[in-house]
This record gives C-alpha cells, sequence and structure tokens, in this order.
C-alpha cells in the first residue's frame, strides 16, 4: 500500500467568501460549496454538533485542492495571532508555483500585508 496523490488540504476560516475570493484571484477554480452537518460531519470532524459551510477549490490543473472551511457551530477556537512561530503545532504554509513571481505579488497578500517568500524564504525585492 502507498499514497497515490494529496486530495486535498483542509482550513478553517473566519471569513469563507473572502478566502474564496483570495484563492480565486490566486488563479485557482471554485470547485463547489455546500453545508456540511449532522452524524457523518460530527464523525468526520470527531465534533458534536457541527455546522459547516464548505467550499473547494483546486489548481488549474486539478491535483491539488483546498477545503475551506466556515464553522458555525462548534464555535471557532482562535489559539492567538495569526502569525505563530514555526514551532507551535498546526499548519503554518500551503506553497503555490507561480508562473511570475511580479505578477502575483501585487494581488491581495501584499496589499493586506501578509508575508510572500520566495521558495528560499527570502522576500522578493518587489514585496520591498
Amino acid at each position: 500500500m502507498a499514497v497515490q496523490r494529496m486530495d486535498n488540504v483542509g482550513i478553517v476560516v473566519e471569513d469563507l467568501d473572502a478566502a474564496v475570493a483570495f484563492f480565486l484571484e490566486l488563479g485557482m477554480e471554485l470547485e463547489g460549496r455546500a453545508e456540511s452537518e449532522g452524524a457523518f460531519a460530527d464523525r468526520c470532524t470527531g465534533l458534536d454538533g457541527v455546522r459547516c459551510d464548505v467550499a473547494m477549490v483546486r489548481t488549474p490543473d486539478g491535483h491539488s485542492r483546498l477545503e475551506l472551511a466556515k464553522y458555525r457551530s462548534p464555535a471557532v477556537i482562535s489559539d492567538g495571532p495569526g502569525n505563530r512561530p514555526h514551532n507551535v503545532l498546526g499548519t503554518h504554509r500551503v506553497m503555490f508555483a507561480v508562473d511570475d513571481i511580479k505578477d502575483t505579488l501585487p494581488i491581495r497578500p501584499v496589499r493586506q500585508g501578509l508575508p510572500v517568500t520566495d521558495a528560499a524564504g527570502r522576500l522578493p525585492s518587489v514585496c520591498a
């Protein structure tokens, strides 16, 4: 038995519409939106009383997906600032290959002041 591919990564967000818009602006495609609740949702998450809005976005080649989830219940838990040190457990990054970094940087992440680095972790000079 061996892994055949990575199907998707799930990210819990505060504003589902804004998150979808962000990834669409990066060039991803909306695969679909749905509501998830009931016994199956509870069993999949290990939580009780799940009511969640979900959107799936995919890369243009169709090989990678992000599942964006906005929980209506139970309440979202925040463990502090979004810019946590790298030794804290949990998801820290999602990386994408882009055609042209200079064409990509002017979009939302830089406009909103989010960190954007090159593959070596350096901030490209166009961000400075």
